[in-house]
């Protein structure tokens, strides 16, 4: 009886055993919540592109190589940003960079709303660039920090579908702006969701677990153990701060690098090429409503929210990232392609809208490789160069698909270029697949 006792008794004072926090998930939401409201910034002068009044205060109707010109700079300043500014999420840490970046940002759209002349509000452009370059490779530098590599793939989709859902909300909600107040109004309402992520942000998070007030023991333990797994020497006991040259060698040298790097410039030409020109298109060559247009030019980036999740999953299923790549690649030039032959114009918008919407399911597949590829120490250095560049090549697209409509008077020769350039990502991908990366 005495037995019984005594073990029942040890049994019920036995330590519990701690629960982990969860707070790589609170972090999650924070990095979905910064990057959709930087993409939602950056689309708004794709809907007051088509807005005459817009046009009228700007000097520049009819002028279809300024109008792309808006985000060519915008895309420039944003690629050099993001090469030569991202090696600072290395020395200063991902928070302080991620700051600096929103303060900019919140700046560049401040000033947008009460520009009165086309150069100034091309100088806010790249002001936004400069801000959102330094802002965009950070992301990276926090899910490799924060989460194990069997979490990539779904965490990379956590913050990367903001890109999708974004666009995809801005695009009727500025149509609504503009048509009930005016093209000033979509930079006002953009500047103060803006101060929304830089207040997370500030208070909300911290380069790395272990600096974290809220990271409990379990949640930190488990943490470490299995980035410790991923490279031994790549840890937090780790604190030596390498030369940018030397971190720099670590994926300079690494072809697949490269590759990655010419796969997202397929994919930068097409998104920045008709995110841009795709609200005109739908207006002034299919015919659509101001109304219509909205929702329409919303469709691809929903579609792409989809294909991002579904990417995000088979790659943590299968620990595979270019099939998901290359089988993205063909849809995506199938559905343009079907989509400017198709005479009927709501089908051929939809068709159109899901061949950009399989382009988004490379996005999870090249960042989750990335992460894979190259050590945490030079992460953030080696997303910005890869995204900046890609970026300049996505930054030529708006202007020359702008130039090929001042001389042919339509869309479809430019749309047929970039279907060629998205067909060369896919077999780049598949060299990849075949390598069983």
């Amino acid at each position: 009886m005495n037995q019984n006792f005594h073990a029942t008794g040890a049994t019920s004072f036995a330590p519990l055993q701690e629960k982990p926090s969860k707070q790589r998930i609170f972090l999650l939401a924070i990095l979905f919540i910064g990057i959709s409201v930087a993409y939602l910034d950056r689309v708004n002068v794709a809907v007051i592109a088509a807005n005459a009044r817009f046009l009228d205060d700007m000097g520049i109707a009819g002028q279809p190589v300024k109008i792309g010109l808006m985000m060519s700079l915008f895309l420039g300043a944003y690629g050099i940003s993001n090469v030569v500014l991202s090696p600072l999420g290395d020395y200063l840490g991902p928070r302080k960079a991620m700051i600096a970046a929103y303060v900019i940002i919140c700046l560049s759209l401040f000033t947008g709303g009460v520009a009165s002349t086309f150069g100034i509000l091309l100088a806010t452009r790249v002001l936004l660039g400069i801000g959102e370059g330094l802002y965009y490779p950070m992301q990276n530098t926090f899910v490799k920090n924060w989460f194990p590599p069997k979490e990539r793939g779904r965490a990379n989709t956590a913050w990367l579908i903001g890109q999708s859902l974004a666009p995809a909300v801005a695009m009727p909600v500025f149509a609504y702006l503009v048509a009930a107040h005016s093209w000033e109004s979509t930079f006002h309402f953009s500047f103060v969701l803006s101060l929304i992520p830089l207040v997370l942000l500030l208070f909300f998070t911290a380069d790395t677990p272990r600096a974290h007030k809220r990271v409990n023991n379990a949640e930190l333990s488990y943490i470490e153990q299995n980035l410790a797994k991923e490279d031994g020497s790549d840890n937090e006991t780790s604190p030596k701060k390498e030369s940018f040259s030397k971190l720099a060698r670590a994926y300079v040298a690494n072809y697949r690098f490269w590759m990655l790097m010419l796969i997202l410039a397929t994919n930068s030409i097409l998104s920045w090429g008709l995110m841009t020109w795709l609200p005109t298109y739908l207006n002034k060559e299919r015919g659509f409503s101001w109304e219509a247009m909205g929702w329409i030019s919303s469709l691809p980036f929903i579609l792409g929210f989809l294909f991002k999740i579904a990417a995000g999953f088979i790659i943590d299923r299968t620990g595979r990232n270019a099939p998901v790549i290359a089988l993205s690649a063909l849809l995506c030039a199938l559905g343009v392609f079907l989509g400017v032959t198709i005479e009927n114009n709501y089908v051929a918008a939809i068709v159109i809208a899901f061949g950009i919407g399989a382009s988004s399911a490379q996005i999870p597949g090249v960042f989750t490789l990335l992460q894979k590829l190259v050590p945490k120490a030079a992460i953030s250095s080696a997303a910005g160069t890869l995204n900046g560049i890609a970026v300049g090549f996505g930054a030529l697209s708006p202007v020359l698909i702008g130039l090929s409509i001042s001389m042919t008077g339509h869309f479809s020769a430019a749309l047929y270029l970039i279907i060629g350039i998205v067909l060369t990502g896919g077999a780049l991908a598949t060299t990849l697949a075949v390598q069983k990366l």
